[in-house]
């Protein structure tokens, strides 16, 4: 799927991951729609794509928003014949535990983590399936294949993504049109930050929590899974466009050596084991009874 000109749609394309992967597709010749809602973020991108004269330029999208969605996925088609490739890659973060999970913060989460993958997806699948051709690349993450504490709400939105993937897999086969998961593992982003802030936002709002030592523990694992992760967002950038250019691209990528490690192990090890070594990392020990 090589061939210059392709035309590409990436969500949360202005940070983190999907900057990364909108550059380095630009950079190859695809033309790049990268979306996002920050004004700010795209103009600086628009900025740095003009000056390396790259094809690629910004559009406001907010994948929770129809409206929004509609006129994003008009615009591109009024510019070009068809959009080739849609990277889903927009999506947000929450750590907490989930006996004190407010349900408005989990309703956000899946709004955008799930309803916005699908309903973008919706806005670009007929045009696809019309034409009988077109890759669909979901960013899910290693908190679809194992679930560390607090992850509880983070992790069953990437479960949820995982398994439309799937079913998507199997029902656009008919029409040439392929889904492919991506599966990133720890990789230092302005993502993480955003995470650990609502992290903290819990542990404050109850000092009393009796999951001071979860919350803890987890923020001290990830913030060190992170620290110790030498992966970069090009790296993941490189795994996209191996997904996007294979010819018989695989069902899924992992990147990182945990995603795959946790690849392994999920479909090797017993829970039990499982469980123990996510405890040993994140600081988990059992209260003595009284």
């Amino acid at each position: 799927m090589g061939e210059a000109q392709q035309t590409v749609l990436i969500t949360g394309a202005t940070d983190g991951l999907g900057r990364a992967a909108a550059l380095l597709l630009a950079e190859k010749g695809y033309r790049v729609f990268a979306a996002g809602r920050s004004a700010e973020k795209r103009a600086e991108l628009d900025r740095l794509a003009a000056t390396k004269k790259l094809p690629l330029q910004t559009l406001e999208l907010d994948v929770c928003d129809d409206t929004s969605v509609n006129r994003a996925v008009q615009q591109i088609l009024q510019k070009v014949a068809d959009i080739d490739v849609l990277i889903n890659n927009a999506g947000i973060g929450l750590m907490a535990v989930a006996e004190e999970l407010k349900l408005d913060d989990l309703r956000r989460l899946y709004e955008t983590n799930i309803f916005g993958l699908l309903r973008v997806t919706q806005a670009v699948l007929p045009h696809m399936r019309q034409r009988k051709s077109g890759r669909i690349l979901m960013l899910s993450s290693v908190a679809g294949i194992l679930t560390p504490p607090t992850y509880g709400a983070y992790s069953s939105s990437k479960h949820a993504v995982e398994a439309l993937s799937n079913a998507l897999r199997l029902e656009l086969y008919p029409f040439n049109v392929e889904v492919i998961l991506i599966e990133p593992g720890y990789i230092m982003t302005n993502f993480q930050q955003t995470a650990k802030g609502q992290a903290q936002s819990y542990i404050e709002g109850s000092n009393n929590s009796p999951y001071a030592k979860i919350y803890a523990g987890a923020i001290a694992g990830a913030t060190n899974s992170r620290r110790e992760s030498k992966t970069t967002p090009e790296d993941c950038a490189r795994v996209i466009l191996d997904a996007v250019e294979a010819s018989h691209p695989k069902a899924r990528y992992t990147v990182t050596p945990l995603a795959k490690w946790a690849a392994f192990g999920k479909r090797m090890l017993p829970d039990t084991l499982m469980d123990s070594f996510l405890r040993r990392k994140f600081g988990i020990e059992r209260e003595e009874t009284e």
